[in-house]
C-alpha cells in the first residue's frame, strides 16, 4: 500500500493507496526532475533495495552493487562532477577523458529511435522554454542531473567488469524493481545514464573497487508535483505496434 513508509511530512499524494497497487505503480512511474527536500528514511531505502534484489538474474548471480549518497557525500560528488561538466563545456577536447565504459546509445542513430529521441528532447526543452541553439540554458538543465534534481537521495550502481553483457539485462530488471517499489511507497525516481561519462570521478568518490564499472545513477525522493518540469510525461508506442502474434 502506498505510503506505508511515508513520514508525517510527506506529500499527501504519497499516502493515497491505489486501487490496483502494481498497475498504479507501473503507470505512475516517470522520470521526475524536481524533488522536495523531504528526507527518505534509511530503513525505507534499504527496504526498496531488498525488494529490488528479488529481480531475476542469470543463474542467480545477483550482479548488482548499490552505493547510497546523502548529505555531504552527495553534495560533494555533485560539486566535483558539475565542475568537470563545466570544464568540458569550456574545452570540448576534454571529452576523451570522460567516456562511458559501455555503449548506452548506438554509434549511428536511425529511425524510429532518433525520432523518439528528438521528440523527447525537444518536448522537455520546449516545456521549459529552452529554444534550439540556447546552449547556456541547455547546459544548465543538463547539469541538473548532477545535482540529482535536488533529491535528498542519490544512488550509484556498479557492476564487476568480469561479468558478461547479460548482467546488464539483469541489472535493468533490478532497477525497474527498485523504481516500481519506490512508487509503491509514494516516492519517485529518475534513472540517469548522464553520470556514466564521469565514472573516473564517481567510482573513487563512492569507494568502488578497481574491478567495478559504473552502470548508472538514480535520484530518489518525493517529487515536487507543483514543478513545471514534472508535468512532462513521455508517450509510449502501443503494444499493437511492437507485438507480432504467432499462432
Amino acid at each position: 500500500m502506498a505510503g506505508d513508509f511515508a513520514p508525517d511530512d510527506a506529500p499527501a499524494s504519497a499516502c493515497q493507496p491505489p486501487v490496483n497497487a502494481v498497475d498504479h505503480a507501473i503507470e505512475s512511474r516517470q522520470s521526475m526532475r524536481e524533488f522536495l527536500p523531504t528526507p527518505v528514511p534509511r530503513a525505507t531505502i534499504l527496504h526498496l533495495l531488498e525488494l529490488a534484489s528479488r529481480a531475476p538474474s542469470g543463474t542467480n548471480t545477483q550482479p548488482w552493487k548499490a552505493y547510497v549518497l546523502q548529505g555531504a557525500s552527495k553534495d560533494s560528488l555533485s560539486e566535483k562532477v558539475c565542475q568537470a561538466h563545466d570544464a568540458l563545456r569550456d574545452n570540448p577536447a576534454l571529452a576523451s577523458e570522460y567516456r562511458e565504459e559501455y555503449d548506452y546509445y548506438p554509434e549511428k542513430w536511425v529511425s524510429p529511435y532518433i525520432d523518439r529521441r528528438r521528440e523527447n528532447g525537444w518536448g522537455l526543452y520546449g516545456l521549459l522554454g529552452i529554444t534550439k541553439g540556447d546552449k547556456d540554458k541547455m547546459h544548465a538543465q543538463h547539469q541538473r542531473n548532477y545535482r540529482f534534481f535536488d533529491a535528498p537521495v542519490g544512488l550509484m550502481f556498479t557492476l564487476d567488469r568480469v561479468m558478461g553483457r547479460g548482467s546488464l539485462l539483469d541489472y535493468g530488471m533490478f532497477m525497474e524493481n527498485f523504481m516500481i517499489a519506490a512508487r509503491g511507497h509514494g516516492l519517485h525516481t529518475c534513472p540517469q545514464a548522464a553520470w556514466n561519462g564521469f565514472a573516473k570521478i564517481i567510482l573513487p568518490h563512492i569507494g568502488a573497487g578497481e574491478g567495478e564499472m559504473l552502470v548508472c545513477g538514480i535520484s530518489l525522493g518525493y517529487a515536487d508535483e507543483s514543478a513545471l518540469v514534472n508535468t512532462f510525461r513521455t508517450p509510449r508506442v502501443s503494444a499493437a505496434e511492437f507485438t507480432t502474434w504467432l499462432d
